[in-house]
């Protein structure tokens, strides 16, 4: 009997967490994918960064890189200019506001998960 109860009591304890999930806002999928959300952790903390050095910070191939980086641009996260350097195409990103907003509310919104989860002490 005693350990029945104890198995209700800590099934009743969850609740609190799994009703902040369930209110939770929903995950930004966008931001969410190991890529993306790579860049833009790379790009808050950096001024500017081109192609080839996310490429190389984020070990990934040149189309792989190009398909986030545009469905991040397209979602106005990200800007980019496009210029030369000599004959070489140079292609520069930078965080926006609107791409900083969307990491920081990403970022709440894992660490409201986590508390949620996360046994009191």
């Amino acid at each position: 009997m005693a350990a029945k109860q104890n198995a209700v009591r800590k099934e009743r304890d969850k609740r609190p967490a799994l009703e902040a999930v369930s209110e939770a806002p929903k995950l930004d999928k966008l931001v969410h994918e190991r890529l993306r959300l790579g860049m833009l952790s790379a790009l808050s903390v950096n001024d500017a960064l081109t192609f080839n050095e996310l490429k190389k910070l984020l070990d990934t191939t040149d189309g792989n890189l190009s398909v986030h980086a545009r469905k991040l641009e397209e979602a106005g996260y990200v800007g980019v200019v496009k210029t030369f350097e000599g004959r070489m195409p140079r292609t520069d990103y930078k965080l926006t506001a609107a791409g900083k907003r969307a990491l920081e509310r990403y970022l709440n919104h894992m660490e409201s998960l986590i508390q949620a989860m996360r046994p009191s002490r």
